[in-house]
């Protein structure tokens, strides 16, 4: 039989015996590479209603804006194989709904055209004194077909909402007007012109509508190229044009996948240490209930090395499980956190992974299961053949202090003190499994707070806050789902690790309560302090690595209060308190007798 052979089938067989913790494993894994994917996919998924809008439209490679004179000249330039326009474009102010905001108008008197056709959604092309808003400007101002709206000071009704590619949906877009626009946020004391637009939406009326309304002409030019994909080469080319590519238009297009593909990957590394954290417990129990097994496979010919394959073998096959698995749950829910929105056209689409994002996601999911398996096998590999096989158990390690200190606590804590002392690297994990927890929850209190103060500004509408807020939702579930997992894996691992001496301690007069109690107590204490440690300095250290990667400004939002943060630690508390009560009490129910045997 083949060493390769071999190893698949004790690793195989181990799996199967073992159920109940390889289905641990394998959601521990799964729901790291799973938000991996996701993160890696999203803005690959989002750039689909861009392109189906872009070929429903005609949509233009090139959108030049300059004189009159210069885009006329530009219109027959090397490289241009189709155009439309030039079109009039001047600035305006509209009003509407109780509400007024910055335009840009363009006039044209039919939205038929070679290059960039724009998609009326509802109602019909303008007319004389009729109006058609860009679909996503529209829907942020609560603008619907028919209603009247304010334009420079006359009235026009809305005839219609369209879609066009050549312009990234509101509140993004290119900035066509000579006297300039700014979009987003500006910092407190920037002085701006009085003139520059502010956050403009884009409307369409007729030519001489849109002359009527300003002598401030300027002209916008669509271009169609006879290789789009050299689209950054011809604007290079024409530096005294002001040009915005169809590259440009689709990055600004998918803007807010790229902030929900960073909340995600984010959320996948803080996954990725909750599941080497909960690894490493079930890892270090089963490796401890397999030690007269390494201890046949050693006494019958078996090296170190083959001892270490067989107990890497198993784990690494599960980490290949979850990464195909991950690989397929993240791509297939990568459109739901993606949508087209009010001002795209189509759906957003699964996208087939590229071979880097598989190796990425195979990459992570080998490493945490390396990270937490790697010593704990190697480890067992090296012990001597005699002793594996003899399977003696561990005599605790005496430390004086530790003993004098706790012998003057009651029944439940003194058992919960040792019980701890016992094993100081499970208590560090279940530590950092709460930290890594908290800091996640400090991050998302923060989040939240920020888009709730941000929902329907100009900066954010309210459907992209709604997006955001899935993304949150997800890693939310996530994270506490994987949280409670590991609570409850290092409980039970404990109560198992300590059934003798746990029997003992009844034997010689400490009740099951003192006993359940002792298990939850020494889950809360490590608890108490990962919490602790999870809003500081966890938490400002991970949202500082946020505004770090994302370019954002910490002083423009909302940290929690002293009282929310002191509720986040007492929440988090409690809730490892109740979730590991159940698996401590079930354990302290077994017979002092049969647990002594066992």
């Amino acid at each position: 039989m083949g060493r390769f052979v071999l190893v698949a089938r004790l690793a195989v067989r181990d799996l199967r015996r073992r159920r109940v913790e390889t289905v641990l494993l394998l959601l521990a894994i799964l729901a790291a590479t799973t938000t991996l994917t996701l993160g890696l996919v999203l803005r690959d998924a989002a750039a689909g209603p861009y392109q189906s809008t872009r070929e429903a439209t005609a949509g233009p490679d090139v959108v030049a804006t300059a004189e009159l004179a210069t885009l006329e000249k530009l219109a027959t330039a090397s490289g241009v194989s189709g155009h439309s326009g030039p079109y009039p474009v001047v600035p305006s102010e509209l009003q509407a709904a109780g509400r007024t905001s910055d335009v840009q108008v363009v006039g044209r008197d039919t939205a038929s055209a070679a290059v960039d056709r724009p998609a009326v959604v509802e109602g019909r092309w303008a007319g004389d004194g009729g109006a058609v808003l860009e679909a996503a400007f529209a829907r942020a101002l609560g603008v619907d077909v028919g209603d009247q709206v304010t334009l420079g000071g006359r009235s026009f009704v809305v005839a219609g909402l369209a879609v066009t590619a050549a312009t990234a949906p509101y509140p993004g877009g290119s900035c066509y007007v000579a006297v300039g626009c700014a979009s987003g946020e500006v910092p407190a004391g920037t002085n701006l012109p009085a003139d520059l637009l502010r956050d403009p939406g884009l409307v369409w009326l007729t030519e001489a509508d849109t002359r009527a309304l300003s002598d401030d002409v300027s002209y916008v030019l669509n271009l169609r190229l006879s290789d789009p994909a050299q689209a950054w080469s011809f604007a290079d080319a024409h530096p005294s044009v002001i040009t915005h590519t169809w590259q440009t238009v689709q990055e600004e297009a998918t803007e807010l996948a790229r902030d929900s593909q960073i909340l995600l990957l984010i959320g996948a590394w803080l996954l990725g240490l909750l599941a080497v954290a909960g690894l490493a417990v079930l890892v270090g129990g089963r490796i401890a209930d397999q030690t007269r097994r390494v201890g046949l496979l050693k006494a019958v010919g078996g090296t170190p090395g083959l001892v270490a394959a067989v107990m890497l073998a198993e784990y690494l096959l599960v980490a290949l499980v979850a990464a195909a698995g991950g690989l397929a749950l993240g791509t297939l829910a990568a459109p739901l956190l993606t949508g087209p929105g009010a001002g795209l056209l189509g759906q957003a689409s699964a996208p087939a992974p590229t071979l880097a994002t598989a190796a990425w996601v195979i990459a992570a999911a080998l490493g945490v299961a390396v990270v937490a398996t790697g010593v704990p096998a190697l480890r067992a590999a090296r012990s001597s053949t005699v002793g594996a096989l003899a399977d003696a158990p561990r005599a605790p390690r005496r430390v004086g202090w530790l003993i004098a200190v706790s012998a003057r606590l009651p029944a439940s804590l003194l058992l919960a003190v040792r019980v701890a002392a016992r094993r100081p690297r499970r208590v560090v994990l279940g530590a950092v499994s709460i930290a890594v927890t908290v800091s996640g929850l400090f991050v998302l209190l923060v989040l939240n707070a920020f888009l709730s103060s941000r929902s329907g500004t100009p900066a954010y509408g309210q459907a992209q806050v709604e997006v955001l807020r899935e993304v949150l939702l997800v890693w939310t579930v996530v994270l506490l789902g994987l949280a409670a997992v590991n609570a409850l894996v290092i409980t039970w691992a404990t109560v198992l690790d300590n059934r003798r001496s746990s029997a003992l301690a009844r034997a010689l007069g400490a009740t099951p309560r003192d006993v359940s109690t002792a298990m939850a107590a020494a889950q809360v204490l490590p608890a108490l302090v990962g919490a602790a440690l999870g809003v500081f300095p966890g938490g400002f250290a991970l949202f500082g690595m946020i505004n770090l990667i994302t370019g954002g400004d910490g002083a423009r939002v909302t940290l929690p209060s002293i009282p929310v943060l002191f509720a986040l630690v007492a929440a988090a508390v409690l809730a490892v308190a109740l979730l590991t009560s159940v698996p401590a009490l079930l354990g302290s129910r077994r017979p002092v007798a049969e647990s002594l045997r066992g």
